[in-house]
């Protein structure tokens, strides 16, 4: 039996951005958090006014990666609850939107050969306990490892909320022909790893369109038919970055305008996926298109 159609939020560090946030690396979107919340609350906004059912907390780069061990230990606890405070707020304005609790890579996006098993269930424990009270389900994204998600779903345990998981794909898989985390395990390995922990969708995100498709062909095979499969997407170009981690801003694709990343989003939904939105570089300006074109009836496109 299909899913009903959930429509995510898009790639918030990039609107932060846009509304004139401060936004640099290292801190990357958690300098809004410090410095300007008030704009965090306005990026909420502008997603759910453009047809997002689905918010995500800010609270992705307040990771010691990002701002600092010593920042971390005084001021991480505080800022993940402000990114859920917020997130909360922005929602509750507006019935029937839902948060997505943000619970993020720990030692950098796409560097599963970092992740450390050891110290990770205390700074999971940091996200889950800042984030419960606020948050209506929880989402662990952008995940590279099969490790590194049951690290996370195993924290979130002691909150129970509904699940989501969504991997980061190697952005060179779909030209080696089978899809692949950035760890090198095969998606279909994954998907099922999730199921195990629980999870209620499997997500593929922050990886550019073209590797969606296999993704999600191997993921619905490995998947009963009760748990969601969906996708956001990346505006990022091939490979996803040349530039070290926290050195600098990546460059966003001129090719993913609204109508471009619409038309790769019909292809998605017509696979299965039920919940769809994007990552960094997908805009509200996106979401606005693609709400209006999945969810408004536009079903012969």
């Amino acid at each position: 039996m299909p899913h009903d159609l959930i429509i995510l939020d898009g790639g918030f560090s990039r609107e932060l951005e846009r509304l004139g946030a401060p936004f640099r690396q290292p801190e990357w979107s958690a300098l809004a958090l410090m410095e300007a919340p008030e704009i965090v609350e306005q990026a909420h906004i502008e997603f759910i006014k453009a047809g997002a059912e689905v918010i995500t907390t800010n609270s992705y780069a307040v990771v010691p990666f990002h701002i600092g061990e010593d920042r971390f230990a005084s001021d991480g606890r505080r800022l993940i609850e402000l990114s859920g405070t917020l997130a909360r707020s922005a929602a509750d304005k507006y019935p029937g939107v839902r948060v997505a609790g943000c619970i993020p890579p720990l030692f950098g996006s796409y560097q599963p050969q970092d992740f450390d098993a050891e110290r990770a269930p205390a700074l999971l424990a940091e996200f889950v306990g800042g984030l419960a009270e606020h948050a209506d389900l929880w989402l662990i994204e952008t995940t590279s490892s099969i490790a590194e998600m049951a690290a996370a779903a195993e924290a979130t345990a002691s909150a129970p909320k509904p699940l989501w998981v969504a991997y980061t794909l190697d952005d060179d898989s779909e030209e080696a022909g089978a899809p692949r985390l950035r760890s090198g395990e095969a998606v279909r390995d994954a998907a099922a790893a999730a199921a195990r922990c629980g999870a209620e969708a499997v997500l593929f995100n922050c990886s550019v369109p073209e590797v969606m498709e296999g993704a999600l062909r191997e993921a619905r095979a490995a998947l009963p038919v009760s748990i969601r499969v969906g996708v956001y997407a990346n505006a990022f170009g091939k490979p996803a970055s040349g530039l070290a981690a926290n050195e600098g801003l990546s460059e966003m694709r001129r090719d993913l305008d609204p109508p471009a990343y619409v038309a790769w989003t019909r292809k998605w939904r017509d696979m299965g996926a039920s919940i769809i939105g994007g990552c960094c570089g997908i805009g509200a300006a996106h979401i606005e298109v693609l709400a209006r074109a999945l969810k408004d009836g536009d079903q012969s496109s």
